[in-house]
C-alpha cells in the first residue's frame, strides 16, 4: 500500500473529547473515526487490524470444532420474550412505530436465536456435541459509553455457542474453549488471566473472564502472585494480602480489562425453546449449553492500552496492519533522487512478491522527522529506511518499533530478514 494513496492521514493532536489512550491513538493514527459516543468507524488501517484478530479467532475456533455461521442483527421480540429478556435495559428496541410497540431489537446477544435454530437439528444424543460461532456486530445501550473502544454501543464480537448431551461433555468443551482463548490472546500479544466471575440472571452461578491487567481497566481482580488464580472483585472472598486458596501464595489487587468470557448456560435457554434429545434408552432430556464471547474491537483497544509509548502504538507482529513500514528519504539532487526511488520501488515489489505486506511511505514534501513520527504513531513492528546514505552502503536501515537502535542490512538479504 502506497501511503500517499491511503484513505486516511495521521493527526498531530489528540481529540479533545477522548481521554482514553486507545481512542486518542487510534484516531490520531488513522485507524478509527468517532461518529458518536461509543460508535466508531473502522478506517482501512483499523479494519486490517480487526481482520487479523478475527483471523486468529477463526483459526482457534475452527481448531476446537467450531463452525462459523452468521445470524441476523435484528432479533424478533418473541425470542427475547421467551426468556424474559425483552425488557432488559442493555438492549435497543428497533422497528417500532409511533402507535405500536417495537417488534424487533438490535441484537446484543444471540443465545435465543441460535437455540431455536439448534432445535430443528437436534433429536438424539448422536446429534451432539456441536458448536457454532459468528463474528457479528452487537448493540448495547451503554449508559456510560466511555473509555474509547473499550466500552461501545456498537461493536464487533465473536460469540460461540455449544450444545451437549451431558454435563461431563460440556465441561470437557468448556476447558477446550479456555485453552483456545488462551492461545488467541497470546497470539494477539496479550497476557490474559483466567478469572472466576459472577454469573448473573442469564448464566450459572459462576462464569469465567479473561482479564488483562491495566491501570485503565474498569474491573478489579484479586490475583495470586504465585499460581495466577484470580477472582473478580464482584464475587471475591479474597482481599489484598490474603492467602491464595489454590496454592497458599499471596494475593494482590489489580485493575484490569475484560477481553473475553465463557459462560455455563445449563438448560435455561433449551428449556425455554423445548430443545430436547433422546438418550440411548429413549429417555428425553434437555440439551446443555455454553456461551463464549470475545469483543474484537475491545481486544484491539486493549492492545493499544498496554502496548504504546509517548510516540504512538506498538502493534504485535501478528495483528499489525502491515508487516513492514518502508520509508524513502529523497535527496534534492535529481540523479540521486532517481536512484533512491528506483531502489525503494524494487524493494517494495520484492517484499510484496514474497508475501510481506508493506506500507510504503513515498510521500514527497515531508521531512524525515515527519515521516518517522508518523511511523512511530502508526506502530508497525518493522521500519525500513531507504536513503542516499543507505544506497551508498548497498543496505537498508532496519529498526524495530520496540527498540531505539537501528541496524543496516544488505539489500540482497532484506527480504529474507523481513520474512523471519
Amino acid at each position: 500500500m502506497r501511503q500517499s494513496k491511503l484513505f486516511t492521514k495521521t493527526l498531530r493532536e489528540a481529540s479533545s473529547d477522548e481521554t482514553a489512550s486507545n481512542a486518542q491513538l487510534l484516531i490520531r493514527g488513522g485507524f478509527a473515526y468517532k461518529n458518536s459516543a461509543g460508535i466508531y468507524t473502522m478506517l482501512p488501517l483499523g479494519w486490517r487490524v480487526i481482520q487479523n484478530i478475527a483471523r486468529i479467532i477463526r483459526e482457534e475456533m475452527d481448531a476446537i470444532g467450531g463452525q462459523e455461521l452468521y445470524m441476523p442483527a435484528l432479533v424478533e421480540r418473541r425470542y427475547l420474550d421467551a426468556t424474559n429478556r425483552w425488557d432488559v435495559e442493555i438492549g435497543f428496541e428497533a422497528c417500532g412505530k409511533a402507535d405500536k410497540k417495537a417488534a424487533f431489537a438490535l441484537g446484543w446477544t444471540h443465545e435465543e436465536v441460535v437455540t431455536e435454530i439448534a432445535s430443528k437439528y437436534i433429536s438424539s444424543y448422536k446429534d451432539m456435541p456441536f458448536a457454532a460461532y459468528q463474528i457479528q456486530t452487537k448493540f448495547r445501550n451503554e449508559a456510560r459509553a466511555k473509555s474509547g473502544l473499550l466500552r461501545g454501543r456498537e461493536f464487533l464480537m465473536k460469540d460461540l455457542y455449544s450444545f451437549h448431551a451431558s454435563q461431563e461433555d460440556f465441561e470437557r468443551y468448556y476447558q477446550a474453549v479456555r485453552g483456545a482463548y488462551e492461545k488467541i490472546f497470546t497470539r494477539c500479544g496479550l497476557k490474559a488471566i483466567y478469572t472466576v466471575a459472577a454469573g448473573g440472571a442469564f448464566t450459572a452461578a459462576h462464569t469465567h473472564e479473561f482479564q488483562v491487567i491495566s491501570p485503565v481497566g474498569e474491573d478489579t481482580i484479586f490475583i495470586c502472585g504465585s499460581c495466577a488464580y484470580a477472582e473478580n472483585s464482584e464475587i471475591a472472598k479474597l482481599a489484598s494480602g490474603a492467602i491464595c486458596p489454590q496454592c497458599g501464595g499471596t494475593v494482590h489487587e489489580e485493575k484490569s480489562i475484560e477481553v473475553g468470557n465463557i459462560f455455563p448456560l445449563g438448560v435455561k435457554y433449551t428449556e425455554a425453546f423445548n430443545v430436547t434429545y433422546l438418550d440411548e434408552k429413549g429417555s428425553k432430556h434437555p440439551v446443555i449449553m455454553g456461551s463464549y464471547g470475545i469483543g474484537i474491537g475491545r481486544v484491539m483497544a486493549t492492545i493499544v492500552e498496554v502496548s504504546h509509548d509517548d510516540k504512538g502504538i506498538r502493534w504485535p507482529k501478528n495483528i499489525a496492519p502491515f508487516n513492514v513500514h518502508m520509508i524513502e528519504l529523497l535527496p534534492k539532487d535529481e540523479a540521486k533522487r532517481a536512484a533512491v526511488r528506483s531502489a525503494a520501488e524494487t524493494l517494495y515489489a520484492d517484499l510484496t512478491r514474497a508475501g510481506i505486506s508493506v506500507l510504503y511511505d513515498e510521500r514527497e514534501g515531508l521531512s524525515a522527522g515527519e515521516k518517522f513520527a508518523d511511523c512511530d504513531l502508526i506502530g508497525i513492528p518493522v521500519r525500513l529506511v531507504i536513503s542516499e546514505k543507505t544506497i551508498a552502503q548497498d543496505s537498508v536501515e532496519v529498526k524495530y518499533r520496540v527498540k531505539d537502535s537501528a541496524d543496516l542490512v544488505k539489500r540482497a538479504d532484506i527480504v529474507a530478514h523481513c520474512a523471519r
